[in-house]
């Protein structure tokens, strides 16, 4: 067990739990809990900031609170102009470059395991333990770190950490692991834990209401630096594959492929967005037979209980963190990226969300979703 551990504390039951599991385990702990987002920039003016998993001030409290509770020092990090750069204005980049972002796994391998890393070394403290489930091992033949599903199939969050690096996982800790939700806040009421029975929401920290749209439409002139030359906020048109317009959408940032609810547009058979087209302000429209797609390109791949690949290999893979898994076949293509194809044709295969490829209970690697040749060669046609 390392000498010292900082633990990053949201103010949940989850993370508290987890400090609470090391303290029991006889631990030496340092409690942070990073400020990422001022949630009164998160409504309109005038709005009453909601409740968030995350960064309010309240669930400051709550972590302090439980660190006084289990007697560890604790301290609060500003970060907010880190989480600003590389999530918040990512997030709002690529939903109007007609993506879908993943904010939480940026903001693991950026933040929680980069930037809180190396805060943690300040107080003498080499590894960083979290709340998440999800588990680490190390490979005794190769001495590669694992990183495999929490056993709560329910909660298993390994997707979110497919990007951590093997130097990160050397220094990551995750004590729920191995157990349930229901087995968590038990933990937390034994031992007193005033957040043992706090509930957790499912949104984006920095957009507790789940209004995505509205966010991006307060922030968008802010982030975006280089405004496009079609205004991606603009309402333009709905078509079909064959480019026969039926209808009106928007703004491009309101929709993401595969989406099949608020097109507004009455057919015969359910339509779902197929793609999206910023450079021409399109979204393509089209019957379930048109939505699924049997093959996805993939960048930027980290691979986690491999170096890399040399040729074609075979592995299961969630496009979404709730996606059930698919069969693929992946191969290497030329400039690191990956050519996925999939045994049965997946709907939902959104350019900006993670790809990532389990085998059993571990993560092999991971990538992230890009736009095809072929919605290319639509968009400029």
């Amino acid at each position: 067990m390392p000498a010292r551990i900082a633990v990053a504390m949201s103010g949940g039951v989850d993370s508290s739990a987890a400090a609470a599991l090391l303290k029991e385990q006889g631990c030496d702990l340092v409690g942070f809990s990073m400020q990422l987002w001022d949630q009164n920039r998160a409504g309109a003016p005038g709005d009453v900031p909601l409740p968030s998993r995350c960064c309010s001030l309240d669930d400051i409290y709550d972590a302090r609170s439980v660190a006084s509770r289990l007697k560890i020092p604790y301290y609060v990090i500003n970060l907010e102009r880190q989480f600003e750069d590389l999530v918040v204005r990512s997030f709002i980049r690529d939903y109007c470059a007609g993506s879908t972002p993943s904010p939480c796994v940026l903001c693991n391998s950026h933040l929680k395991f980069d930037h809180l890393l190396r805060m943690a070394r300040e107080v003498e403290a080499e590894h960083v333990a979290t709340g998440h489930y999800a588990r680490i091992m190390r490979d005794p033949g190769t001495g590669r770190y694992l990183l495999l599903r929490g056993r709560d199939a329910e909660k298993d969050q390994s997707y979110f950490l497919f990007d951590l690096k093997q130097d990160q996982l050397a220094r990551a800790m995750f004590p729920l692991g191995d157990l349930t939700k229901v087995q968590v806040r038990e933990l937390a009421r034994r031992y007193g834990l005033s957040v043992a029975d706090k509930p957790e929401s499912q949104e984006i920290c920095f957009v507790p209401d789940g209004d995505y749209a509205a966010f991006v439409e307060r922030h968008y002139r802010d982030a975006v630096e280089d405004q496009p030359a079609v205004d991606p906020l603009a309402e333009g048109e709905i078509v079909d594959s064959n480019g026969r317009v039926l209808g009106r959408h928007r703004g491009i940032h309101r929709y993401t492929i595969g989406q099949r609810r608020g097109l507004g547009i009455a057919h015969s058979k359910p339509l779902y967005v197929i793609d999206l087209l910023p450079d021409r302000n399109r979204v393509v429209v089209g019957e379930r037979s048109e939505a699924g797609v049997d093959s996805c390109r993939v960048v930027r791949p980290n691979w986690i209980s491999i170096p890399a690949i040399s040729g074609p290999i075979r592995a299961f893979a969630r496009i979404r963190s709730r996606h059930r898994e698919a069969a693929v076949t992946i191969t290497p293509e030329d400039e690191g990226s990956l050519n996925v194809k999939f045994e049965t044709p997946q709907v939902g295969v959104s350019p900006g969300q993670a790809c990532v490829f389990y085998e059993g209970e571990g993560i092999i690697g991971g990538g992230w979703i890009a736009r095809s040749k072929h919605a290319e060669i639509r968009s400029r046609s």
